[in-house]
């Protein structure tokens, strides 16, 4: 049963756990390492390892998509591309143009967006198949500009990948798919391999393998994030229907045995009546098992002493999804400073974000969002900056740029300068 905190603590209750992952670092840093050495040979060993699909066709094929596409109905394949054109309709929003600058004398500086030119896109095949993360994941970097859109799914022994994916990928428009999950395809996709190209910047969720994988080749690739088990906090104030809010809940704990769910309320008859709905409703969950290892052990109810205290609450908590369930969410909204995903007013469930509404929901984890942001356009571009200085400007600039390069120590900056202006003056 999910449990009630009348008087928390902030930090017996507020607190994340800090998990130890170092015997799991160790096989992750082997993987990778050997991956990088031997390529499609490795990948292939791993895979069969832990999927159970070693086949030598890594790759997708035309006839594969065909057949997806065949196997799928067409009131599914319109949900799809429904959902994409929302995606894509947000995420246009998102696209910059950089800017320029002319100052006198012929001075220009400017910055200038230039995408990525391979972007890998990690789709989990664990527990559940995520046709939508292919959508948020594949979307960004199409609208973004990048060249080569290349994603990586495991498979199990019999080589397939579901149909669903195969269809989103073709929808969203990754130019190739891989049959590779795990650490493995991570540094298949920061290396290179024979089969897989080498990506620019990866992104995408996975499970601990892949977290701490993506950690591990931070430097040689981008990567959007680190994420962790998924999180939904809901603040409910005492008008709240028990049903929607215990349905929200179990909405993030379905996920993962390690996902956690909070409600935080200033109405002490709520939190009673969505810690009953909760058990009630796990009793019709098919994936049961899953979500009532997370409430137990994760789950929390915080009775505070009025919703505003409720927002300082979530501030400090910083979820990947927070649901603010009252008739009048507007004006919470800009008191609100860390949380991945929003979803205002009692009728916005955080599947509509999963899924449908078009805001990305590949988010930060974790308490990251305090200081990351979710997936967007951004994560598939590069800013640089740019300048030209004529002979004259330099020469008005020269003394403080000398001036400074020697403060530092660093003589050759300042004669780089020096030279220009000795044969500006013959």
């Amino acid at each position: 049963m999910i449990k009630i905190y009348k008087d928390y603590k902030t930090e017996e209750i507020l607190s994340r756990k800090i998990d130890d992952y170092a015997e799991y670092e160790g096989i992750v840093k082997a993987v990778v390492a050997d991956v990088a050495a031997r390529g499609d040979e490795a990948l292939r060993e791993y895979s069969l390892k832990f999927d159970g699909y070693g086949g030598e066709s890594l790759e997708v094929t035309e006839e594969e998509f065909a057949a997806a596409e065949e196997a799928l109905s067409e009131d599914y394949k319109a949900v799809v591309r429904a959902s994409a054109e929302n995606i894509a309709f947000f995420h246009k929003k998102q696209v910059k143009t950089g800017f320029e600058i002319q100052k006198a004398g012929g001075v220009i500086l400017g910055q200038k967006y230039t995408p990525v030119s391979v972007a890998g896109v990690y789709v989990p095949g664990g527990t559940a198949s995520y046709p939508s993360t292919v959508l948020m994941d594949i979307i960004p970097a199409k609208i973004a500009g990048v060249d080569k859109i290349i994603m990586v799914t495991p498979v199990k022994s019999d080589g397939k990948v579901k149909p669903e994916i195969l269809y989103a990928a073709r929808v969203a428009g990754a130019d190739r798919v891989f049959k590779a999950g795990g650490a493995q395809a991570i540094a298949a996709l920061a290396y290179g391999t024979e089969s897989i190209p080498k990506a620019d910047v990866i992104v995408g969720p996975g499970n601990i393998f892949v977290a701490l994988a993506k950690k591990q080749v931070y430097g040689i690739v981008n990567v959007d994030m680190i994420a962790g088990p998924s999180e939904i906090l809901v603040i409910a104030d005492g008008k709240s229907n028990p049903v929607f809010v215990a349905a929200d809940l179990l909405s993030q704990a379905e996920h993962d045995k390690l996902a956690s769910a909070v409600l935080v309320t200033d109405s002490e008859e709520l939190a009673l009546r969505v810690q009953e709905e909760i058990e009630r409703q796990l009793c019709s969950m098919q994936r049961v098992e899953i979500a009532r290892a997370s409430i137990e052990n994760n789950g929390k109810i915080i009775i505070c002493g009025s919703i505003e205290e409720a927002v300082d609450i979530a501030n400090e908590i910083a979820p990947e999804h927070l649901e603010v369930c009252v008739d009048d969410p507007m004006p919470l909204l800009p008191k609100i400073r860390n949380a991945g995903s929003i979803f205002l007013g009692r009728y916005t469930p955080e599947a509509l974000g999963d899924y449908f509404a078009g805001p990305n929901h590949t988010l930060p984890t974790g308490g990251a969002a305090k200081f990351s942001s979710p997936l967007s356009v951004d994560d598939f571009v590069k800013k640089s900056s740019y300048i030209r200085y004529t002979e004259g400007e330099l020469v008005k600039a020269s003394d403080c740029v000398i001036k400074f390069a020697e403060s530092e120590g660093l003589y050759g900056h300042a004669n780089s300068v020096k030279v220009r202006v000795a044969a500006s003056e013959k």
